[in-house]
């Protein structure tokens, strides 16, 4: 990728996590309260049009879709993301940190509850998954995210301590939970954010809802394969045909500019 592109891909970053904000840590040590505050600056997509977006074949539309054979979506949008994350400001601390986790990566439930502390990358400001569905084991991908999870996940979870032990943090989950514990809590919070019932209103629904938006932000597809962990760039290429399900909003924005 040229330095261009890696430039604007830098700008559009900021568009998928919040257009206009900066996410700067506004926590106190050991403030609950403090912890919450930086996730109220969500999401607010923006369009820049300069890098183009791979369109999926129709073989590759066939295998993969975001609407079900009735034609449900799939995938949450801008406004139910915004409301999954207010809603999940009020959840329990480490339920809440999951949500932030799954919103602002698009990482799979079961590879968020392999979460180390060590994989968290302070310096960096990426998280590190396995991908869990590739054929084998040991395959990484770094994720980035705003300061303000960063901050979020080691005011609860206590990383920059446990980074400090022998191991460097990595005998420490972030999550304890079993899965179907963890997909409770999740759903749990979708229901307090009023979303309504449907395919689109679970885990991975989210996942789809940050490769959606990942692409009306202009996210390069490539980049967003590697973040999405897909071996395929066709699997990737399923989110540009829910763009067009968000071209009023986008026109919207461009007349009143």
């Amino acid at each position: 990728m040229s330095r261009e592109l890696f430039d604007q891909a830098s700008q559009n970053l900021h568009l998928l996590w919040g257009e206009g904000h900066e996410f700067e840590s506004r926590l106190p040590a050991h403030s609950d309260q403090a912890a919450r505050e930086p996730m109220r600056q969500i999401v607010d997509l923006g369009v820049t049009g300069s890098i183009p977006v791979a369109r999926p074949t129709k073989a590759a539309a066939d295998r993969s879709s975001l609407f079900d054979r009735q034609g449900r979506r799939l995938y949450l949008t801008a406004e139910e993301r915004k409301a999954f994350l207010d809603a999940a400001e009020k959840a329990e601390r480490r339920t809440r940190t999951l949500c932030f986790c799954l919103a602002y990566t698009g990482c799979r439930i079961s590879e968020a509850l392999e979460l180390t502390a060590d994989r968290v990358d302070l310096e960096a400001r990426v998280i590190v998954f396995e991908s869990l569905k590739k054929r084998r084991r040991g395959v990484y991908r770094a994720v980035p995210v705003p300061p303000a999870v960063l901050d979020a996940l080691d005011l609860v979870h206590g990383l920059r301590e446990a980074q400090k032990g022998k191991d460097g943090g990595r005998g420490r989950r972030l999550w304890s939970w079993a899965r179907s514990t963890a997909w409770l809590r999740v759903q749990g919070v979708i229901q307090a954010a009023g979303i309504k019932d449907g395919p689109h209103a679970s885990p991975k629904g989210m996942r789809h809802g940050f490769g959606v938006a990942a692409i009306q932000a202009g996210i390069p597809l490539n980049m967003l394969q590697k973040w999405l962990g897909h071996a395929q760039l066709s699997t990737t290429a399923i989110y540009a045909n829910a763009v067009g399900a968000e071209e009023q909003s986008i026109a919207a924005r461009m007349w009143t500019s």
